[in-house]
This record gives structure tokens, sequence and C-alpha cells, in this order.
């Protein structure tokens, strides 16, 4: 294989990371501006998360279409194909955080029109935090290729579901004590599980990250405490 073919095959690679890389900007975005769609109670920011999901769907179809352009054409082997069926892989899990994130945003544009509840509001708020961080983490490891990082956002997991669990357990207390915040609690609750998923999704890249990287898959099952559900 000649030079020009060479970095041409070279480019491909990293023009398909990068466009991984920036989805993943874009997807943190919708889950931050969700978080805060539902915290300040902001109708007009619910709204535009909504309305810009079918970016990051175009953005997972473009990624998919060409990783398989690439594949039949350039027949990668070993790392190389890791990288491509990864980035793939990535951009599906992705779209699935977007499509998550717009779910947060139209269960805002209900919550807002109910009473204010303020410590519920800190609760929501800790555990998207959280959520968020994971993801940023996530998709740095990717960018960088750094192992250790991704296997720290692996490990932590469980972090996640033990915010879940205790949010669901104040809901229901908030719906036992007032059943007038029943409605606005189990849009909460539906929230609060759209994170939930989100973290898992963010575990998901990291397994993939490993892969992509060593080549195997993650041997131990990784930490995980049950979520309840709604």
């Amino acid at each position: 294989m000649n030079e020009h073919i060479v970095k041409s095959y070279e480019d491909e690679l990293n023009a398909l990371t990068a466009e991984c890389a920036r989805m993943g900007g874009l997807t943190e975005a919708q889950v931050s501006d969700a978080l805060e769609a539902v915290v300040k109670r902001d109708q007009q920011l619910a709204g535009t998360v909504v309305s810009r999901d079918d970016r990051l769907d175009a953005l997972e179809t473009e990624i998919e279409r060409k990783a398989i352009r690439l594949i039949a054409l350039r027949q990668p082997m070993a790392n190389d194909l890791r990288r491509t069926v990864s980035a793939m892989k990535i951009a599906n899990n992705l779209e699935r955080v977007g499509d998550l994130a717009k779910n947060i945003a139209k269960r805002a544009l209900v919550i807002i029109e109910s009473e204010p509840m303020t410590p519920l509001g800190r609760s929501i708020e800790r555990m998207g935090r959280l959520v968020s961080m994971r993801l940023k983490e996530v998709l740095d490891a990717y960018t960088s290729s750094d192992l250790d990082r991704a296997v720290v956002v692996w490990a932590r997991d469980d972090e996640v579901d033990e915010h879940y669990n205790s949010l669901f357990r104040e809901l229901l207390t908030y719906m036992m004590g007032d059943p007038r915040t029943i409605t606005a609690c189990a849009h909460l609750l539906f929230v609060a599980k759209n994170l939930e998923r989100i973290g898992d999704h963010a575990t998901n890249i990291a397994e993939i990250v490993h892969y992509e990287i060593t080549g195997e898959e993650m041997i131990s099952d990784r930490p995980k405490t049950d979520a309840l559900q709604p």
C-alpha cells in the first residue's frame, strides 16, 4: 500500500473518531440543558432540547454510513477494525442518550406546570450532575484513548444506581405525604429513571473503549445495584 493510500486511510479513521467525538459533545450539551430545564423550570430551554434531537439522529446515521463504507472499501483489520466498529457502537449509545435527554425535556414541560418542590429539585440536580460527569469522563477517555479513565467510569456505575434508589424513595415519601404532588413526582421519577439509563450508556461506552484499546471484553461483571422500578 503506497504512502498516499495509507495517509488517506488514516485520515478516514481519524475523521470517523472526530465525528463521534463531536456527536459526544452535542450529546453532553443535550443532557446538561435538559437537566437545567428541569431544575430551573425553563420552558424555552426544554423546547430547544426537544427540537435539537433530530441533529443527533442525523449524526448517528452519518457515522454509521461512513463506518460501513470504510469497512467495505478498506477492509480494516485488528485495531483499525475495532476503531471503526467502536465508533458505530458509541454513536448508537449517544443517540440513545439523546433520546433520553429529549424525554427529560418533555417531562420538564409538564413539571413546570406544577408547584415547585425545591428539595426534590436539588436531589434531581445532584444525580444529574453525577451522570453528566460520568458521560464527560467516558467521552474524554474515548477521545484520548485513556484506558484507565474508561475503567474508572465503568467501576463507578453503582454510584448512579444508589442515587436513583435514594431519589426513588424520596419521591415516594412526597407522594404518600401529599397526594397533590403525585403527578409532578411521577414525572420526576421518570426523569430520574432516564438519568439512571444515561449512566448505563456511559458505562456501555466505557466497555466499548476498553475493547477498542485492548481487543478484549470486560471480564468481570460490572458493579450494579438493582435500580428500583417506577
